[in-house]
């Protein structure tokens, strides 16, 4: 008996620490209709293996019904990122990043440290002109694919919304995938769906 009233605590106990994390997560502030949200990263932001008007960007642009500026570049890094970003956001004045780099450092190897540091250096450009950011985790090669660790630093550190594990998932099976390192269109319709769960869950929308 005092075993099963010790369960029932630890249930209790998890549930309220559930509840706790989720009441404290990042807010966004509203997106007005006029607001455009830029969407930066590599190819997986660009659609590789989608036809036209089927990358994420595309379709998560008519779920929230909000303009989004498609910055995808394939084969970048983010160091290269760090480079392109402020054009983008001079040229294009957006109220959110979506920000999803990081794959082609992973798949080189190149030092994590180096990897969180870009990154960070990319939020705190957006944030400096007061644009908000959403972090996109991108997973780690791997058999099993899971979230890289740092991009969940990151977003605690900048007290910033991540979708994390949605594309480990799209990735994980070949359903959703049209080659090991980019989605399909059914890939990329699921990663859009989450993103608009995200920003509505979270107040952007």
């Amino acid at each position: 008996m005092k075993t099963h009233g010790n369960f029932i605590l630890s249930c209790v106990f998890i549930f309220l620490l559930v509840l706790s994390s989720c009441s404290n997560s990042p807010k966004l502030n509203p997106l007005a209709p006029e607001n455009k949200i830029l969407a930066f990263g590599d190819s997986i932001t660009a659609g590789t293996g989608a036809n036209p008007g089927q990358d994420y960007p595309s379709v998560l642009e008519s779920l929230i019904e909000r303009k989004i500026i498609n910055a995808g570049l394939r084969g970048e890094t983010t160091a290269e990122g760090v480079r392109r970003l402020p054009e983008w956001i001079d040229r294009h004045r957006p109220a959110l990043l979506l920000l999803c780099e990081g794959g082609n450092d992973l798949l080189q190897k190149l030092p994590s440290e180096e990897i969180e540091s870009n990154l960070e250096r990319m939020v705190e450009i957006a944030k400096e002109k007061k644009i908000q950011v959403v972090l996109i985790a991108v997973p780690k090669p791997g058999l099993i694919l899971l979230p890289e660790p740092l991009y969940r630093r990151i977003a605690k550190k900048h007290s910033i919304p991540c979708e994390e594990k949605t594309l480990s998932r799209i990735l994980s099976s070949p359903l959703f995938k049209v080659d090991p390192i980019h989605p399909n269109e059914k890939g990329y319709r699921t990663l859009a769906e989450a993103l608009a769960i995200l920003l509505k869950k979270r107040g952007g929308i």
